[in-house]
């Protein structure tokens, strides 16, 4: 499902990935470690592909780097969830036009639009919650938000880059709790983090990047 085949890249002074090759299968749940400056961001911009592979080539489902159009990159990106550390919501609309705006965007009807953002507040638990503003929300709460803005598209794989970076250890075990029942259902789920205590909770495979490579990792489980 995510392919990545003697990849190389580079930024002008800085050389990031030399023959990079790993793969993600569909449904899996995948931990991405790895110190800063490994190449993190790098990937997740190479996996939606605002950066394209020096050599070697990116797919994601149908999609290839070497043969892709501007055109399609819209429709590759739906197939795409990103959750991001600081949640990035819209802090002038609440939540229900946070999640309605990822959809207004791809003229999607508004009867359905209703029905989808009412779905994946249900999912995360927060239908209670769809007139609030971003301000007035927990930071777990946030974050189950942005999760559910990641899965409103159905997506393919979710892009989990520090997704509890900022939230304490009880909070942190709920949203890791979430991914792994939305990965349950089939969604495939690259999770980047720091937090080896995260990792150690779940008996997935582990990717660790170093030295412009990805090797398997291994971390003694709880």
């Amino acid at each position: 499902m995510l392919i990545f085949n003697n990849v190389s890249f580079a930024y002008p002074t800085q050389p990031v990935f030399t023959d990079l090759n790993f793969h993600v299968e569909q449904g899996e749940f995948v931990f991405l470690i790895g110190k800063s400056g490994a190449g993190k961001t790098t990937l997740s911009q190479l996996i939606y592909m605002n950066l394209l592979p020096q050599s070697g080539y990116v797919q994601v489902g149908e999609y290839d780097s070497q043969t892709i159009k501007p055109h399609d990159l819209p429709y590759l990106r739906r197939k795409i969830g990103v959750v991001f550390q600081d949640y990035k919501l819209l802090k002038d609309r609440n939540i229900y036009d946070n999640l309605a705006f990822v959809l207004e965007v791809t003229n999607t009807p508004r009867r359905e639009i209703k029905k989808k953002v009412n779905n994946v507040l249900t999912d995360v638990g927060l239908v209670h919650r769809r007139n609030s503003m971003p301000d007035e929300l927990s930071g777990g709460e946030k974050q189950r938000i942005a999760i559910a803005r990641a899965i409103i598209n159905e997506p393919l794989l979710i892009l989990a880059d520090e997704p509890t970076g900022n939230l304490d250890p009880e909070t942190s075990s709920e949203i890791l709790e979430l991914l792994k029942r939305i990965n349950s259902r089939g969604t495939a789920i690259l999770f980047a983090t720091h937090n080896y205590e995260i990792v150690k909770k779940l008996n997935e495979r582990i990717l660790k990047l170093e030295n412009g490579k990805a090797y398997r990792a291994v971390i003694k489980q709880k």
